[in-house]
């Protein structure tokens, strides 16, 4: 059998460029055999993890070739034996972020989130400013903030920057961070624990400063509104601080109740768009510096180019990169940069929303067109969000695009979207189905 892998190898070898095979497959060892599964060993989990999501539908397709189809293919860790020398320590930036608690229930604010780690530019210039004033508590006629945007653009940063600024200028100050789940988690609890009054007084007297998000979660709960309603109220009457994020504006927001969405845009409303190229280039630079990877500047203004989502998927890339160098030990230049974008951003062999609807359907069994029904039954409606997840997670095509294609508003697509990615977190069975899905999505994009 090793033989045989050695040869499977060799196959692939013929669809990738030179640096990638010698990269991610060459590699590979063949450590043994049993039964009707192979297992495969990579130098380290991070080579690992991005030959399973990347080539693994290629080498499956091999051993298909070579007549092993209906052998499954394990992944191991198995990392090379080093000489006399330490195990060299993983980069302290891949870990998790320093988070710090705070007050009677845990307040998780990122020490990363500050007002001086925020890269400024046109696109969040009136939202970075219009944070900071709050925060200070400058001036102002307005004791409420909401501010909008897609996710990774710079919203939770805004809004915990807020809260570590209230608690250096007064570390007495009462600050709640809490996201609109939590809100609502917290409430159904208290209700099963005979403890709403004890809920009710500690977000209407017990809180000076406010910071609720992802308020868009709380389309269709209509007593977790009413609930936050007079809490707002409540808040507002004593003049305290109160910041909201939302992927979506309150009047977008389905089954949102004209009270509460008039209480969320009663003050300042700041909308955050993607950043600019220049904006991208000054968080590249000033993130790269920071996972101390060195680019030239050729390197950087390629990546400004090419990774215009968010600034998740900028700092994804760093971190690839990084990774690449420290547990693979790549040189990088401009051809490895040109990789790991591609494995980011999708090209030729990007996904079609059509692939994506017809492979949804044939999963869940119904009549593609009905997606874009007007129906509200659980057998369509259940499907089509997790339709919209996808797309959004997959392909390259808008929200406007995406709505289209199954009648819908962009604000519904992106609720549906936002909802199937929160449920995923409880939900093990979709979670399981949204997974296998994505898998399927990944390997037609090959």
């Amino acid at each position: 059998m090793k033989d045989t892998w050695d040869a499977i190898k060799q196959g692939v070898r013929s669809h990738l460029p030179k640096r990638g095979f010698s990269l991610w497959i060459d590699p590979i060892s063949f450590l043994g055999a049993k039964g009707d599964s192979v297992v495969l060993g990579c130098p380290n989990r991070f080579s690992r993890d991005w030959v399973t999501e990347n080539y693994l539908g290629l080498i499956k397709e091999k051993f298909l070739d070579a007549g092993l189809g209906h052998l499954d293919l394990v992944f191991k860790v198995q990392p090379a034996r080093q000489k006399d020398s330490p195990p060299c320590p993983g980069p302290e930036q891949l870990a998790l972020p320093n988070i710090r608690r705070k007050g009677p229930r845990a307040l998780w604010l990122n020490s990363q989130f500050t007002f001086d780690r925020f890269i400024v530019g046109q696109s969040n210039e009136f939202a970075f400013s219009a944070s900071k004033n709050i925060a200070l508590g400058d001036p102002c006629n307005y004791h409420s903030l909401l501010m909008l945007s897609n996710t990774g653009l710079g919203k939770t940063h805004l809004s915990q920057a807020i809260g570590h600024t209230v608690l250096k200028k007064n570390p007495d100050s009462r600050v709640f961070y809490i996201s609109a789940e939590d809100f609502t988690n917290e409430m159904i609890s208290s209700l099963k624990a005979n403890r709403i009054e004890e809920f009710k007084n500690r977000y209407r007297r017990s809180c000076d400063v406010l910071l609720l998000e992802e308020v868009h979660f709380l389309g269709g709960k209509e007593k977790i509104q009413a609930e936050l309603g007079y809490t707002l109220d409540a808040l507002a009457d004593d003049n305290k601080k109160i910041i909201f994020t939302s992927s979506l504006p309150p009047k977008d927001i389905p089954r949102m109740s004209k009270d509460l969405a008039s209480r969320l845009t009663s003050g300042l409303v700041t909308t955050i768009a993607g950043p600019d190229y220049e904006t991208r280039l000054r968080i590249l630079t000033r993130k790269a510096l920071e996972y101390k990877v060195p680019l030239s500047k050729d390197i950087l203004r390629f990546l400004a180019e090419r990774l215009k989502r968010d600034v998740r998927h900028m700092e994804s890339a760093l971190k690839s990169l990084k990774a690449c160098s420290e547990l693979v030990g790549a040189k990088i230049d401009i051809q490895l940069a040109k990789e790991v974008v591609s494995s980011l951003t999708s090209g030729e062999n990007s996904v079609t929303t059509k692939d994506i609807k017809e492979l949804v359907a044939n999963y869940y069994k119904v009549d593609p067109e009905m997606l874009g029904s007007r129906s509200r039954k659980r057998i369509y409606t259940y499907p089509r969000n997790i339709y919209a997840y996808l797309c959004r997670r997959h392909s390259d095509e808008t929200l406007a695009g995406i709505a289209q294609t199954i009648n819908r508003s962009h604000s519904t697509v992106l609720y549906a979207a936002e909802l199937v990615a929160s449920k995923i977190k409880t939900d093990r069975n979709m979670k399981n189905q949204v997974d296998f899905l994505s898998k399927r999505v990944e390997e037609m994009k090959r």
